[in-house]
């Protein structure tokens, strides 16, 4: 099927690119205003509906959301962090040069713009104006219910795929990011309206999890899918597994939408990753989807080698229009930008390094995965029931350009100065390896050394591949247990605090009646103890239920399946309203159908 005819809408808002999780972090949203400078120097926003989110409310970051995670992250900043010592170790945060989850300036902001993409996303297939969508600042895939993890705060995947069910039966959610996606498996491991598919580096190696004897649990049972993979993995041996699996995945899941975590770690020579793929190799896996025709939400991931993600998702942005984009880098990237000093080309060149999974475990991992496949007997379907509304797309008035999209204001407004991003150069921020992640970077740096003379590889360009443990400051194992995050243990302020008292699980947002706990007044988290018998409440609803997964049992649960629980829980209003697309490409040449 080309897809030369096919509507696709991008979603950027240009201020995603002014945050900064610190310049020792290997994090950086930068990242996604590089792409989008490639994309506007190809011309291809000509051949788009470019859109400018509008950023998620924290109301509606609740509908999977801790209220009082979500609490939280709209109060911390660097200033007061201080007073919220106790809750930052809760949920996973740290302080800026010292954990994979910094409380950094705007932070909420940047989770409900990134968040409002996937989002907005979504809404607009439900409402059929795009039949693939792309938002290269979402697919933060760790976030948990009430937890940040690997650089992730917010679950924007989560919260499109259930603005999705909205309207579909079925959605798919596939993951190429080389980490396993956790945080959106474990969010839907106990049903069948949602199948995750999870092509990973499995082992020593963040997070950790992701066996492929991890099939779901339940009504989700044999609807959750992992591939473990090992590091090497090639073009070749990619589409060995990826397509034979994906084709059975549609045969026997029939979806009606998918998602993609489109993670650049999985690329050669990626700083976190331990892949070998080349763009053409990543981006066959999008192609391969989209030629089903079902609606497609492309959203980004991991990517730390800043010039080749933006090659990559650029190169995957042609590829969703049916182009096929010329090498050579016009001269306006080259000019803004020096990251693409070392070829001048699109294009990268896959490294030499040895592929650690041989043919005969590739087979035997995807004959088990499509055995398990086999289990389901028929595509589950909804049963009549009421559906929450969906949101309408409405127009926003024209703003001052001056105040929102350039000029001297926006400069004044910025979140953090350029020198805030460290250097652009990988190998000015490789040289610098005692300052990524202090007390763990110089330790994976050797663990990769050592793993390239093992292996052969002899790119010195690249920094190896580096067991990240929590991104890069805690250790998982095999079976999933984590260490203990460094940067907590070596807190400068030791501050007084009550006991940390074990909390028992609770299920999403959308599991808890809806009067299950009280509603926290906006703009200021209250002590960590707050709501025992709240919390008590909580844990009774989450009773029965597998890793905090969806079991959508409780009253006013979305439609249910012939074979049991359909989906999640309490009615969820209208998410979203998608303001009118704010084009830094040439708005002339857009219809009018594709302003709205």
């Amino acid at each position: 099927m080309s897809l030369k005819n096919k509507t696709v809408a991008y979603f950027y808002d240009e201020e995603i690119g002014n945050f900064s999780y610190g310049t020792t972090n290997p994090m950086r949203p930068h990242r996604v205003r590089l792409t989008h400078s490639l994309v506007d120097s190809y011309g291809l926003g000509t051949k788009m509906l470019v859109n400018r989110p509008q950023p998620s409310s924290a109301d509606e970051l609740e509908r999977f959301h801790a209220d009082e995670y979500v609490n939280f992250l709209s109060s911390v900043t660097p200033d007061n962090q201080d007073e919220y010592l106790a809750q930052m170790r809760r949920f996973n945060l740290g302080c800026l040069g010292e954990a994979d989850c910094p409380v950094f300036d705007g932070l909420f902001e940047y989770c409900q713009i990134y968040t409002g993409g996937s989002v907005n996303s979504a809404a607009l297939m439900n409402d059929k104006q795009a039949d693939i969508c792309l938002n290269w600042s979402g697919g933060l895939h760790h976030a948990k219910k009430a937890e940040a993890s690997g650089f992730c705060f917010v679950n924007d995947i989560v919260l499109a795929i259930l603005e999705l069910l909205k309207v579909h039966q079925r959605v798919l959610y596939v993951d190429i990011d080389i980490h396993h996606g956790d945080g959106v498996e474990e969010a839907f491991y106990a049903t069948d309206r949602v199948m995750t598919v999870s092509f990973h580096k499995y082992g020593d190696f963040f997070p950790g999890t992701g066996s492929v004897e991890d099939v779901g649990v339940g009504d989700g049972k044999h609807y959750s899918v992992n591939v473990p993979l090992q590091e090497g993995m090639d073009d070749e041996s990619y589409r060995f597994m990826f397509e034979p699996i994906m084709q059975k995945v549609m045969e026997v899941f029939q979806p009606e939408a998918i998602v993609v975590c489109g993670g650049a770690d999985s690329l050669s020579g990626d700083r976190l990753g331990c892949f070998n793929l080349s763009l053409e190799g990543h981006a066959d896996c999008m192609e391969f989807l989209a030629k089903f025709g079902v609606p497609l939400l492309i959203l980004g991931g991991g990517g730390y080698t800043l010039r080749n993600v933006a090659r990559c998702w650029c190169f995957e942005t042609s590829r969703m229009l049916g182009l096929d984009l010329p090498d050579q880098l016009p001269d306006s990237a080259l000019k803004e930008f020096d990251l693409y000093d070392d070829t001048h080309r699109l294009r990268i060149t896959v490294s030499n390094m040895k592929n650690g999974n041989s043919r005969k475990k590739l087979e035997e991992i995807k004959t088990s995965v499509l055995k398990a496949l086999s289990n389901i007997a028929a595509a589950p379907g909804a049963q009549f029931a009421p559906v929450p509304p969906r949101h309408q797309i409405k127009d926003d008035p024209e703003e001052d350009m001056d105040v929102r999209g350039g000029g001297q204001a926006a400069d004044d407004r910025r979140i953090v100065k350029e020198e805030d991003y460290g250097s652009d150069n990988d190998a000015d921020f490789m040289d610098d390896k005692d300052s990524v992640l202090p007390q763990q970077h110089a330790q994976h740096v050797q663990q990769a050394q050592h793993a390239q003379q093992q292996s052969g590889y002899q790119d010195s360009s690249r920094p190896g591949t580096p067991g990240r443990g929590s991104v890069a400051s805690t250790y998982a194992t095999p079976g999933g247990s984590r260490a203990a995050t460094p940067g907590f243990a070596a807190d400068p302020v030791q501050p007084k605090m009550e006991p940390k008292q074990e909390r028992a699980a609770t299920p999403p947002a959308y599991m808890r009646s809806v009067t299950a706990e009280p509603k926290l007044e906006r703009g200021r988290t209250p002590p960590p103890n707050i709501s025992a018998a709240a919390s008590q409440g909580a844990s009774q609803t989450a009773a029965g239920t597998a890793a905090g997964g969806i079991s959508g049992q409780q009253e006013g649960a979305l439609p249910q399946t012939a074979g049991g629980p359909a989906g999640p829980g309490p009615p969820l209003e209208s998410l979203h309203t998608c303001p009118a697309a704010h084009r830094p490409f040439a708005p002339e040449t857009l219809s009018e159908e594709g302003r709205q």
